[in-house]
């Protein structure tokens, strides 16, 4: 009798364990994954409208258009359009410039070869936006070399200014 209560036993517990697992399984998409912008421009048919994750710092500024906004996104390599709502480009503070460096931003999203609604432009259509890190000011140093470089050249171009002022005075004179 002992035998076949264990044997009962043992379905259940392993039924038990398969619904653990399978309910606390996390899927794995290509979306998990990031890509390189160059990887998506080396090989747009191959990610076209499929969900892909990269991750950039934002830079130029937000072009804001009636139903979303235009963000371009570098990762050091290349950029690419980002299309998304108002409200998730409102998120971002900081976009790179000679003076900034922008947020760092991780986008989820629809990549389009040839987007229908945008032109047939290769594009990203943002469906998550997570802010990694803020972006900063930058403060630019200029060498000692570059300053005395420069110097010298206004020195020279003064130089050769008040020369031709000189020549065209005297000329004028004759």
């Amino acid at each position: 009798m002992q035998k076949v209560s264990r044997l009962i036993h043992v379905p259940i517990v392993f039924f038990l364990c398969s619904a653990l697992m399978w309910g606390f399984a996390v899927p794995v998409s290509a979306a998990d994954n990031p890509v390189s912008i160059n990887e998506l421009i080396d090989n747009t048919s191959k990610y076209d409208k499929k969900s892909i994750t990269l991750t950039g710092e934002a830079i130029g500024e937000c072009l804001e258009r009636e139903n979303g906004c235009w963000v371009n996104m570098s990762d050091g390599g290349n950029a690419i359009g980002i299309w998304m709502t108002k409200t998730d480009a409102a998120r971002i503070k900081i976009y790179g410039d000679y003076k900034h460096t922008g947020d760092t931003i991780t986008v989820t999203g629809i990549f389009y070869e040839a987007c229908p609604e945008h032109g047939g432009e290769p594009d990203i259509h943002c469906t998550t936006l997570i802010i990694e890190e803020a972006g900063t000011g930058r403060s630019e140093i200029i060498s000692a070399e570059k300053a005395l470089t420069a110097t010298g050249v206004v020195a020279i171009a003064l130089v050769l200014f008040m020369t031709f002022q000189r020549r065209v005075l005297r000329a004028d004179k004759e």
